[in-house]
């Protein structure tokens, strides 16, 4: 494929998602994510698009939102991945929200196999994925339906969330920044998303590497009352995303990277820069994502919990940066990454 061709295919690819990842981009037009910087550099020059931590989006500092067929296509390994480490956090019995988006639709189809699980959503994905569940009791919120994402905004969504107490909140977004946590842009949505973490006790927000570093419009969870980021590992070369989730942590948000491939692995409290364990504290599975207490492998989906052994363990110290695929832990003083056990739960359960 000829230069020209390819920065035409890039174009159309920013234009039609409002940013796109080095490593997508690459993968679409085949060839090296070397070449690929190269020439959204030379689009840049030309002023057709920004680059931004690892990637491309429209030019103009903040990117639009793109329709729910744009994002379904989009970094799906990814977002499986980090569904599958996502859902290892929720346990038998709890009551959660969960917000709209095309990742959290994933976690959804996971926590189906949760029993006496209670989920409250706005979104008509996350319900539908949930709908034949056996012993998963769904509560949706009143409002109005905005198509673009199928979920349900408006006042009538946030006043039905006055006076509800979960023990987390599981939410993505269009960008995340340490500067300002997770945004999107829309302004109902964000008010929705607002609401929803105002009823939980924890906020664990999901977003893939293409998110990290990206600004949008509307702030809906700052970086200070984030309690987890469960991601994908962006690409080696990318330090500037590298820099965004050591910013994060440095904050105080635990980091948890799911792999995206068929043996990937995610792991978390494990030092940086080592090589990941062949097993963890409990009986992780050896394929998909890794348990979030350290664990290799996912798992046991009937059980919908993570292992009990691996908790209470202290974060292992280790150096800032060069970490492996898995989640990054140290014990949390300023330039290090945190990590490690996972703090006793405080949110309501169901009894």
């Amino acid at each position: 494929m000829f230069a020209a061709e390819r920065r035409q295919l890039i174009l159309e690819m920013v234009r039609a998602n409002g940013a796109v990842s080095l490593r997508e981009l690459a993968r679409v037009v085949q060839t090296s994510e070397v070449t690929v910087r190269r020439d959204v550099r030379a689009l840049e020059a030309e002023g057709l698009l920004d680059r931004r931590h690892g990637g491309a989006v429209l030019p103009g500092g903040f990117t639009r939102e793109s329709g729910f067929p744009q994002k379904s296509h989009h970094a799906t390994a990814e977002k499986t991945a980090i569904a599958d480490l996502a859902a290892g956090l929720v346990e038998e019995g709890e009551a959660i929200v969960v917000g709209a988006g095309t990742t959290t639709q994933e976690l959804a189809r996971r926590l189906a196999r949760v029993p006496g699980l209670t989920v409250v959503t706005n979104s008509l994905l996350v319900a539908q994925a949930l709908a034949h569940a056996n012993r998963v009791e769904v509560v949706m919120t009143g409002g109005t339906l905005r198509g673009s994402n199928y979920a349900l905004v408006g006042s009538g969504a946030e006043q039905s969330l006055h006076g509800l107490r979960v023990s987390r909140a599981f939410l993505s977004g269009a960008g995340l920044t340490a500067e300002r946590g997770l945004s999107t842009s829309n302004m109902l949505s964000a008010s929705v998303d607002r609401a929803l973490v105002q009823a939980a006790a924890e906020v664990v927000v999901l977003a893939d590497h293409t998110k990290l570093g990206t600004d949008t419009m509307f702030q809906t969870v700052p970086t200070d009352i984030m309690t987890r980021l469960v991601t994908d590992e962006p690409a080696t070369q990318d330090e500037r995303a590298g820099a965004e989730l050591q910013a994060l942590a440095d904050q105080g948000v635990q980091i948890a990277v799911a792999g995206s491939g068929p043996g990937g692995e995610g792991h978390q409290g494990q030092a940086p820069g080592q090589a990941a364990p062949g097993h963890g504290h409990g009986p992780g599975h050896g394929s998909g994502s890794g348990g979030l207490n350290g664990g290799a492998g996912h798992q046991n989906p009937a059980a919908g919990r993570p292992p009990e052994a691996g908790r209470g363990q202290p974060p292992v110290p280790g150096p800032r940066r060069n970490y492996p695929q898995g989640a990054m832990g140290s014990p949390g003083g300023p330039g290090q990454l945190r990590g490690g056990a996972v703090p006793a739960e405080q949110g309501v359960r169901r009894r």
